[in-house]
C-alpha cells in the first residue's frame, strides 16, 4: 500500500483523520471496529483490537439459514398466543 498523505482535521473538541477505504481494507479495518491507540516517538499507532460490533443489517446480510437451521419460530402458535 503506497503511503497516503492526509490532513488533521477538528472534529468538536477532538482530531480527526479519515482512514481512506483502501487503506481500511487494506488494514481490515471496518465500521464500528474497537481500536486502540498509542502514542510512539514517531507519532500515533492505530492498532485493531477485538471484532467490530455489527448492524443488524450486516448481521442479516450473513445470515445463512441452511447453517443455522431455517427458521427459528414455531409452526404454530405456543403459549398466550395460543389462547
Amino acid at each position: 500500500m503506497p503511503k497516503t498523505k492526509l490532513k488533521i482535521q477538528r472534529w468538536g473538541n477532538s482530531l480527526a483523520v479519515r482512514i481512506p477505504a483502501p487503506v481500511a481494507r487494506s488494514a481490515h479495518l471496518t465500521a464500528g471496529q474497537p481500536v486502540e491507540l498509542s502514542v510512539r516517538d514517531i507519532g500515533v499507532v492505530v492498532k485493531a483490537i477485538g471484532t467490530p460490533k455489527l448492524s443488524l443489517a450486516q448481521k442479516l446480510a450473513v445470515f445463512d439459514p441452511a447453517l443455522h437451521g431455517g427458521e427459528a419460530m414455531p409452526a404454530r402458535r405456543a403459549g398466550k398466543e395460543a389462547i
